[in-house]
């Protein structure tokens, strides 16, 4: 005697987030080699539309008061060099993007010098 089962496999994917990218920020890509926006897009994409609030080695709220107010922080690439700024708005469900940095040695916004 066969039994056959069915099986339904239901997955549940977190909310969506909307990406909101302050005006800045393109600026602030200006500085950054070419060569790296793609793997920034890519990694805010991958790390900021589904569960931006979610705490990770890389992803954590800012502690201290900052020039952002309340919000988070994204360390991704070689040796952990970029770093990306944002807020998280729950309804409706935005990341706006604030700023992305870059850390060699000191860290830097559109070239400058860059103090949290």
């Amino acid at each position: 005697m066969t039994s056959a089962y069915q099986v339904t496999i239901i997955m549940v994917m977190p909310p969506r987030y909307e990406l909101i990218y302050a005006e800045e920020t393109f600026q602030h890509l200006v500085a950054i080699e070419r060569r790296y926006h793609s793997l920034i897009r890519k990694t805010i994409e991958r790390q900021l539309l589904y569960e931006p609030n979610v705490r990770t080695r890389n992803r954590k709220p800012l502690v201290k008061p900052s020039r952002f107010g309340e919000a988070w922080e994204l360390r991704f690439g070689p040796d952990n060099m970029f770093r990306v700024f944002y807020r998280i708005e729950e309804n409706p469900s935005r990341v706006r993007v604030l700023a992305i940095a870059e850390k060699i040695g000191k860290l830097s916004i559109g070239g400058k010098e860059f103090v949290p």
